[in-house]
């Protein structure tokens, strides 16, 4: 007897692509699920953030209106006295830490010898220390040197000379105005430490 297979649909595996097609679709599922849940989370954080903003907003704008309230509550009279004597006491300051040594050592180290100080006179002000000198001498060559001297110190700035007159002794007093910056000190070197052994 002659058998012949008559069917016309080929054989498959009809599990194993069911496996694959369940494993596709759970793999479709858990990135869609990651992909919501991430979603939300940055949607959370996107209110947080607009919500601390607002806050600081909030507080940022009552502050403002506290200090304009301040502000309109001070006396501007008191304020200035206040600041005034602020300034002064700044200034009382610098006059007590004012080193007279270091002025007359620079003075010293610059003055020629046909050039005499006759007054110097320190203001202190708003931290600024201007040093008046009255000086005459018997050249204004000699007057020039010490000008030039001071400048390379590096100590005296926008120095300013002015009232120039000649005496009857045939002497050029000279009115100097400057401002002063004191020198840094050199920390002292440390001595050098010996040790001794048996």
């Amino acid at each position: 007897m002659l058998r012949t297979n008559l069917s016309t649909r080929p054989f498959y595996n009809e599990r194993a692509v069911h496996v694959a097609v369940a494993a596709v679709a759970l793999v479709v599922l858990l990135i869609t699920a990651w992909q919501i849940s991430r979603i939300v989370g940055l949607s959370r954080e996107k209110t947080d953030l607009q919500t601390a903003i607002q806050r600081d907003r909030t507080e940022m704008d009552q502050r403002a209106r506290d200090a304009a309230q301040i502000r309109r509550g001070l006396d501007q009279r008191e304020l200035a006295v206040v600041s005034n004597a602020a300034k002064e006491a700044n200034d009382l300051i610098d006059q007590r830490t004012f080193s007279w040594t270091q002025l007359f050592n620079q003075l010293e180290s610059t003055l020629p010898d046909d050039v005499m100080l006759t007054s110097i006179h320190p203001e202190f002000k708003d931290n600024v220390t201007t040093i008046k000198v009255d000086l005459q001498g018997k050249r204004s060559e000699d007057i020039d040197t010490f000008w030039d001297r001071l400048e390379k110190t590096g100590s005296f700035r926008d120095i300013d000379w002015s009232n120039v007159t000649v005496t009857e002794e045939g002497l050029r007093k000279v009115q100097m105005k400057a401002i002063y910056t004191p020198p840094t000190p050199t920390p002292a070197p440390r001595p050098a430490s010996t040790t001794g052994g048996r």
